[in-house]
């Protein structure tokens, strides 16, 4: 799982959609937004869920950059705040408690 939060780390995208994205995964509840983006039934791991919403990130960014008329900056944003706050889970859950 350290090269996926390797990988999130190197992912470049504008500074102020990813700052909205920052400032929006504060309010991150995975049980609500998880299942909007990825589909309703049983969540997956955090892990899992990161590499899937990454792929979907992916294919929205191809889309802003190609200007395809079906691009949604919502759904972008809304994407790297779950991306974010899977991350956030998944380095707590790495991180040794004392």
């Amino acid at each position: 799982m350290q090269d996926l939060l390797t990988m999130l780390q190197k992912l470049h995208r504008p500074r102020l959609l990813m700052r909205a994205a920052r400032i929006g995964s504060e309010d991150y509840r995975r049980g609500t937004h998880l299942p909007r983006i990825l589909g309703f039934g049983v969540l997956p791991r955090h892990g899992a869920a990161l590499i899937t919403l990454v792929e979907i990130e992916a294919e929205l960014n191809t889309q802003c950059k190609a200007a395809d008329a079906s691009y949604s900056l919502i759904r972008h944003v809304d994407v790297l705040i779950a991306m974010i706050g899977e991350a956030r889970y998944l380095k707590a859950a790495q991180t040794p408690s004392v």
